[in-house]
């Protein structure tokens, strides 16, 4: 098969998102773990899904931040290796905020906080843009040529 030839496969799409999403959060749980849970007494759940735990107010609440943006900087490696295609960065990150604002309406409702949206979109801009800048690096890489025979 050629490269670029479409090909129609939902169960490695859904695959690809399912392992993202989960490789997203495992990330974000060590980067709040180191920064987050040496300021706090009991880590929940509440840091990663609750809106009002994002503002700028307090030490803890930068840490939290900065791990959601260190997060989105790894998503775009993990992008890398899971997607491999730039024009395919967007809509995967897309997919992964876009679950993720669902699962935080059902854990604490509505984002009503700027810092949240503040945060997320700048997430996911970061995820994007550096995934489709490291996929098309990778994609414009020479192709090795290597002879089958050296007396050729």
């Amino acid at each position: 098969m050629f490269y670029g030839a479409i090909v129609w496969d939902p169960w490695l799409i859904v695959s690809q998102i399912v392992c993202l999403q989960c490789l997203y959060y495992l990330t974000l749980g060590s980067f709040m773990a180191i920064l987050v849970g040496t300021r706090v007494s009991h880590m929940s759940l509440m840091y990663f899904f609750d809106f009002s735990t994002l503002t700028a107010s307090t030490v803890t609440t930068w840490c939290a931040i900065v791990s959601f943006l260190l997060s989105s900087l790894a998503g775009a490696i993990y992008l890398l290796y899971l997607v491999e295609r730039a024009k395919k960065c967007l809509d995967f990150s897309a997919t992964l905020y876009i679950i993720h604002l669902f699962i935080c309406i059902i854990y604490g409702g509505w984002p009503s906080s700027i810092t949240w949206w503040v945060v997320n979109v700048t997430g996911f801009a970061l995820m994007s843009l550096l995934g489709e800048w490291l996929c098309i690096r990778r994609e414009l890489q020479e192709i090795p040529i290597t002879r089958l025979r050296s007396n050729v």
